[in-house]
């Protein structure tokens, strides 16, 4: 089955529900017509096609598995290829890989056998069973009945890890060489309250959280700029907390180099239904809201920083 036909029977069920179908083609570049712009959007959590086998080993229901999503996010930065930006995003699920970490973040936990040593066993996404393949899902509840084979791992890690991060390295390569410098732009979507296995557990949350790993990853007029926009539409912005940027954001933003990494993360409460992870009414305003942000960063001129 492609990957097409998994997308048109995806369509044909209700949204809560997982379509099982094997992952063809582990991401998807959208190229604008013409680049326009210094920029390079990213979902790396809004993949939704899910392997039968995964879900046969998962020892959870399918909206427990759906909840670890960042739910339709690639949907709420979709205008960036028409406004002049590429934007990749994964097909895969994180539950199942999770490309906004170390590739060998595991927990010896999961595994029948002992890891090589050049595994990160010891990180604090570990600890929290959130890995490069993860041990359980947000709410902390295990995903697996049985353990894995460090084989099975690496499977995943070289069929879907691996290529995302070549896509990604490429796509700043070539915007930094057009542009001069590159800003990329790692999109994400939150709880609406703090989890259980969060430092803010059980406190409301507010709209936008920008993370810039505490200034280290881009230029300040970055987060500056995309403040400015979502204030200036009524929404409620944050600074690093509870979040200060995963993987992607460290690894990639280099501004001394001219790359320039933000995480966005966006509240599930404003587009979505948390519970049985369903679009919700708010969703198209948020994509055209979402608009304002890629005018906002296309307007910078990081070669310029």
């Amino acid at each position: 089955m492609d990957t097409g036909e998994c997308d048109r029977q995806s369509a044909s069920v209700m949204e809560a529900e997982i379509e099982p179908c094997e992952i063809l083609t582990p991401h998807q570049v959208r190229l604008p017509s013409a680049q326009t712009l210094p920029l390079v959007f990213a979902s790396p959590h809004s993949g939704r096609h899910y392997p039968p086998a995964f879900v046969a080993s998962a020892r959870l229901d399918r909206v427990s598995l759906r909840r670890s999503e960042d739910g339709f996010v690639d949907e709420l930065i979709a205008a960036a290829p028409e406004m002049g930006a590429p934007l990749l995003q994964a097909n895969f699920p994180r539950a199942y890989v999770d490309v906004n970490r170390e590739p060998f973040e595991l927990d010896p936990r999961m595994f029948n056998e002992p890891l090589p040593g050049y595994a990160n066993t010891r990180s604090p996404r570990v600890a929290a069973g959130l890995g490069t393949i993860a041990r359980v899902v947000a709410s902390g509840s295990e995903i697996y009945s049985d353990k894995l084979t460090f084989a099975e791992a690496l499977s995943r890690i070289r069929a879907y890890y691996w290529p995302y991060h070549n896509a990604l390295s490429r796509l700043i390569a070539d915007t930094r060489e057009r542009f001069g410098a590159c800003i990329l732009v790692d999109c994400h979507s939150m709880p609406s309250i703090g989890g259980p296995m969060d430092r803010d557990a059980g406190r409301r949350r507010v709209d936008f959280v920008l993370g810039d790993s505490h200034g280290a990853a881009c230029d300040p007029r970055v987060p500056a700029a995309v403040e400015t926009a979502l204030t200036q539409l009524g929404y409620n912005v944050r600074h690093n907390s509870p979040y200060s940027g995963g993987f992607v954001t460290r690894h990639y933003g280099r501004p001394w180099e001219g790359v320039h990494a933000l995480q966005i993360e966006m509240n599930r409460a404003l587009y979505m239904d948390e519970e049985t992870v369903r679009r919700g009414p708010g969703l198209a305003q948020l994509a055209h809201d979402m608009r304002a942000v890629v005018a906002a960063l296309g307007e910078l001129e990081p070669a310029r920083f």
